[in-house]
């Protein structure tokens, strides 16, 4: 052992060579370094990687290739790393590293660099050769040549092993040799054959033999042989058995069932002449499609018991006769209505709205939210352009007569004498609606909210009119009498005014193109009393509304100079008359008066 240990520590002296040089054998990237420093090793592998970065290599599956050059993939390889790690093996302690560089002389040594790409690129590189060269396998499958079943064979496909190619493309772009390289593709076999299908085959052809029939109860519908081809679902992409299904019997069957049974109906409520009574409701009948494809499997695969039974059951409705008649809606609550006109599409929105609103039906305690039951007002729901008020001003916005609907329906839940608790007035006053009775909406921050505080249901109704609207609600009469105590309207400012300077007429000419309105403020108190005569509500509604501009032209143009006059006869004098100063369309308000200045009120948020 000694004389092995000294035999070792001198051949590890004898070839440990210098520490500064790198040992013999090494190669990096397939380029012998054996002997360099590692700045010459380092400047040797640079240099011929320069030469190759626009020299493509050639990769290739069967008869197809791609040429990929080094730059395209944004490819960096870190020489430095791979000479310093080629210096470690080979270095040590002076017998040490002998022995190291022994082995390596003997056996090699072959370090592949850290390389590097753009993910991105080669991600991309990949998918272009992948739609090239892949070749999705085809499960056998089973199709019709007009009534008649075929078998369509499998077929093997290849796909390109991805995660293994991107490793051979990157590696073979960092090696200095430019022979062709192969791309590494795996086969792709399908998992069910034509053997596989030739039960399922034989089943289509029983099944197209002849027609089969539909039957409940004492009826019958033939089915004919191109109806059933239809209904058919045949095993394709990797299914082995047949089956009722696919569009062609959603389609069949869904129209069947539709003609056969009938949707139940809710008991509802009539309003006629008399009053309002309960419609009784109905039971429907529903097909139940599963079992009925379940029996007309069973009868096409059947050569001869071809009769499929189909099955029914019975729906009840969500609201029944007697539940409807439990509501307690049994007569009017309360009622308004107002007139409306305008242009067509505001016609359209209100008629629109109404509609939406019409038959809700409000539990007892619960709050009616007028903008939760029509929800947002949108294009996709019909709504249109209209006159609307936004910042205090008419324009024209999406769902401009709303309002109208709105304020006829908190007039019929002020008269029914029901607890109010969100009402908001317009910003600018209407005349044609009760003062302080206005009511506007705009979703979602602006709503008309009222609470059922009767011990039954209501139903509310619209009935809407080519220029009228009328909106009531239904319930258990309660005898509560409603008195009203409205406050006059009264002016809180001056009339706003805009001035729009005009270069077509003379300086000191104005001309009132609109003639505005000053802010006004009104209020009413509502007194709620029982049957007995107890007062069971007491509330009152302030509005402010702002005031509308008057607009007017004001001219901006110079005068022209006076020509002067001729002397008069005999005198050597010249008269002068100073030009007058014209206004046209004068506001009459603006010379009247105006009533002290009220306290400053914040106005409602712009609403439609």
């Amino acid at each position: 052992m000694v004389l092995l240990a000294a035999l070792g520590l001198l051949l590890g002296v004898s070839f440990a060579g210098s520490s500064a040089r790198l040992a013999a054998g090494v190669h990096i990237a397939g380029v012998d370094v054996g002997g360099l420093t590692a700045n010459e090793a380092r400047r040797l592998l640079q240099r011929r990687a320069e030469r190759l970065q626009n020299v493509p290599v050639v990769f290739t599956a069967g008869e197809q290739k791609w040429e990929i050059r080094p730059s395209r993939l944004g490819l960096t390889v870190d020489w430095a790393a791979a000479v310093q790690a080629a210096r470690r093996d080979g270095d040590g302690f002076r017998p040490v590293r002998g022995l190291r560089r022994i082995g390596m002389r003997v056996f090699g040594t072959d370090l592949a660099p850290p390389t590097r790409v753009y993910d991105t690129a080669l991600e991309l590189k990949l998918k272009q050769i992948a739609e090239t060269l892949d070749r999705p396998h085809r499960e056998a499958a089973v199709k019709l040549r007009g009534l008649d079943p075929l078998v369509v064979p499998a077929r093997t496909g290849r796909l390109l092993d991805r995660q293994a190619a991107a490793g051979v493309i990157v590696r073979a772009l960092a090696a200095f040799t430019r022979t062709p390289v192969g791309l590494p593709v795996r086969v792709d076999a399908p998992t069910v054959t034509a053997s596989d299908l030739a039960p399922a085959a034989e089943q289509a052809r029983t099944a197209l033999s002849k027609p089969v029939k539909l039957a409940l109860d004492t009826t019958r519908w033939r089915v004919p042989r191109w109806r059933i081809a239809g209904l058919l679902d045949l095993p394709r992409n990797g299914g082995r058995s047949l089956g009722i299904g696919g569009p062609g019997a959603e389609a069949y069957l869904g129209r069947f069932a539709r003609r056969v049974g009938h949707l139940p109906r809710n008991a509802d409520f009539a309003v006629t002449s008399t009053g309002i009574r309960v419609v009784p409701a109905q039971e429907g009948l529903v097909v139940d499609l599963a079992r009925t494809k379940k029996a007309l499997l069973a009868a096409v695969l059947s050569p001869d018991e071809r009769v499929a039974q189909v099955t029914v059951r019975t729906k009840s409705p969500s609201r029944t006769t007697a539940e409807a008649r439990a509501m307690g809606i049994t007569g009017l609550v309360g009622t308004y209505g107002t007139i409306y006109g305008g242009e067509p599409n505001r016609i359209h929105n209100v008629q629109l709205v109404a509609r939406l609103i019409d038959r809700t039906l409000i539990a007892p305690g619960s709050t009616f939210s007028f903008n939760e039951t029509t929800g947002e007002r949108t294009t996709e729901k019909g709504f249109l352009d209209a006159p609307v008020i936004i910042n205090g001003e008419l324009q024209t916005g999406l769902g401009g007569g709303v309002c109208q609907v709105s304020t006829t329906v908190f007039n019929a839940a002020y008269e029914a004498g029901l607890k109010i608790t969100a009402r908001t007035n317009h910003a600018l006053y209407i005349d044609h609606y009760p003062l302080a009775r206005d009511a506007t909406v705009n979703y979602p921050d602006l709503d008309l909210r009222f609470v059922n505080d009767t011990p039954r249901w209501l139903l509310l109704r619209t009935f809407v009119g080519s220029s009228s609207l009328t909106v009531n609600l239904y319930g258990t009469p309660t005898g509560r009498r409603v008195e009203s105590e409205t406050a006059p309207l009264v002016t809180t400012g001056s009339v706003p005014e805009k001035r729009i300077s005009d270069p077509e007429l003379y300086a000191g000419e104005t001309v009132v193109e609109e003639y505005g309105s000053p802010p006004r403020s009104t209020s009413v108190r509502r007194l709620v009393y029982t049957k007995s005569g107890k007062l069971l509500h007491d509330d009152s509604w302030s509005s402010y509304y702002r005031g509308e501009y008057t607009v007017s032209r004001v001219g901006t143009k110079p005068r022209p100079e006076p020509k002067p006059e001729p002397p008069a006869a005999g005198t050597g004098k010249t008269e002068t008359t100073p030009p007058a100063t014209t206004t046209t369309g004068a506001n009459p308000d603006s010379l009247a008066p105006s009533a002290p200045p009220a306290p400053p009120v914040t106005p409602p948020a712009p609403q439609p």
